[in-house]
């Protein structure tokens, strides 16, 4: 029997680390579901827990190019909160002095100058870690000390609120969903697209003459793949608004609340985003050159800078990615509180690399994949949405997740030491 099950997981060409991962969720979801007598299990805990894990799971996405390479960096979560302090007073101090009070470009203005910010502050920190060859250690845990304090400067410890209408949807929430029509839809070309994608490497892998795996288990991939979809899309289609969030929507939209109105919450838009930076940032990694020198510089360092590769400019280059990516969670963190204060992002920069580490990214060096490091922030977040449901104290939380991280890599270590990977 094991060893059937070993030759179809063969067959299939699935990891068998994926496979641990989503087996280690799949526990988690089953025991707080039993513990909570089903409320972990429920529609709603789980639609917070997916815009929960978005802003962390886009930074761990950056995250896994900065490890492979042998570096780390330990300012993320101070940088995310300075940008976010900075982008909320551009939106209600700075902007409405300028273009006015409400303006539409205001929400525009704001995202770009995010992204922009932290791609600006990574690319420097890149360049002090490549060009002046200060280790990427001690250049971060400056920026971890640095942005820490410029948040605070910015607007001298004052809360930023409330931040503009248009600019609060990107965090989730009741408005900040696709609702029910939309999510289906958005499901169901998801569903396709990956579907395509499957095909599409089947038959790029067949015309370069690689082995390419049974139609049969090409075609249960696709079916798993599409039926995963669109199982989400119904689990969020099942969480009903509340009364006071549908009266407020139908007031927007200019139709007649009743009693029996039911409408339900649908995909969060930060899942959207989530999904589209991890499937940029899985064709970076596997189809550009600029991936294809990330891991090979992880892999040999040595190596790959004499057979032409700037390691120095690549550096700088997955920096400023990574800024990049912190400001998109600086958006999505920012926007699902409403409000910034100076405690933004506090400890992020431990669940992203944790998120990285437990989805298989090798501290090492040279390993990491980018649905790891989404699993491992689904994990992560599970872990602690499933601590609080059973009145399990934060000092434990951080006990446990600590364990879980220790335990991750003490794992991955011996995997790797038994497949030689």
């Amino acid at each position: 029997m094991q060893n059937q099950a070993k030759n179809l997981i063969g067959k299939l060409g699935l990891d068998p680390r994926l496979l641990g991962m989503i087996g280690a969720l799949v526990v988690i979801w089953i025991v707080f579901g039993v513990f909570t007598e089903g409320r972990f299990l429920s529609p709603r805990n789980f639609f917070n827990v997916s815009v929960q894990t978005a802003s962390v799971a886009v930074m761990a996405t950056g995250m896994v190019f900065v490890i492979v390479t042998r570096n780390i960096d330990l300012s993320v979560g101070s940088m995310l909160g300075f940008i976010g302090m900075a982008t909320a007073a551009l939106q209600v101090q700075w902007l409405p002095q300028i273009l006015g009070l409400g303006h539409w470009s205001i929400w525009i203005i704001a995202v770009l100058f995010a992204i922009a910010m932290g791609a600006v502050l990574g690319a420097f920190q890149g360049w002090i870690i490549g060009y002046l060859t200060v280790p990427a250690f001690i250049v971060t845990l400056g920026g971890f000390l640095v942005y820490r304090g410029a948040m605070w400067w910015v607007t001298e410890g004052q809360t930023q609120a409330p931040l503009d209408p248009i600019f609060r949807l990107l965090g989730g929430g009741a408005e900040g969903t696709l609702r029910e029509t939309m999510s289906w839809l958005f499901g169901t070309v998801a569903a396709f697209a990956a579907a395509g994608f499957m095909l599409l490497s089947r038959r790029n892998k067949a015309a370069h003459g690689f082995t390419v795996k049974p139609a049969w288990a090409e075609a249960i991939l696709m079916a798993i793949a599409a039926g995963g979809i669109l199982l989400f899309v119904w689990i969020m289609n099942s969480y009903p608004l509340s009364k006071g969030a549908m009266k407020r929507m139908a007031k927007a939209q200019g139709v007649e609340y009743t009693d029996g109105m039911v409408w339900n919450h649908g995909v969060a838009i930060p899942v959207v985003i989530l999904l589209a930076v991890a499937i940029v940032m899985t064709i970076v990694a596997n189809r550009t050159r600029f991936g294809r020198y990330v891991y090979a510089t992880g892999g040999n360092p040595e190596a790959a800078e004499l057979s032409g590769i700037n390691t120095r400019l690549l550096t700088v280059k997955i920096f400023a990615l990574m800024g990049a990516l912190t400001g998109i969670a600086s958006i999505i963190a920012s926007a699902r509180l409403n409000a910034v204060d100076v405690g933004l992002g506090t400890l992020d920069e431990l669940r992203v690399i944790a998120a990285a580490v437990i989805g298989g990214t090798a501290l090492a060096g040279g390993a990491g994949t980018i649905y790891g490091a989404v699993i491992g922030a689904l994990i992560m977040q599970s872990l602690q949405s499933g601590m609080a449901s059973v009145g399990v104290d934060a000092p434990l939380q951080n006990i446990v997740v600590g364990i879980v991280l220790v335990f991750a890599v003490w794992i991955d270590i011996v995997y790797r030491r038994r497949t030689g990977a």
